[in-house]
């Protein structure tokens, strides 16, 4: 399996505040897409991704009207 440093962006959608939170966490996965769906598990989400060449995965995921940035980079 793979290790990554997983960056989570949760957009704020409070008036006035545009402040994000971010939360940082080290995975191990095979397949940063599956991890987010089982992260997200049991809510209606839409998912798309892009990966770049230097390994870096990013999973952009729609849920609950809440925009998540997932930012996989290899350790």
């Amino acid at each position: 399996m793979a290790e990554y440093e997983m960056v989570r962006e949760i957009q704020n959608l409070c008036p006035n505040n545009q402040m994000r939170d971010i939360f940082f966490d080290e995975v191990e996965t095979d397949d940063p897409v599956a991890y987010v769906q089982a992260f997200l598990k049991g809510k209606a989400v839409e998912i798309s991704s892009e990966s770049l060449e230097n390994g870096a995965v990013t999973v952009y995921a729609s849920c609950d009207g809440l925009t998540q940035k997932f930012v996989f980079t290899p350790l």
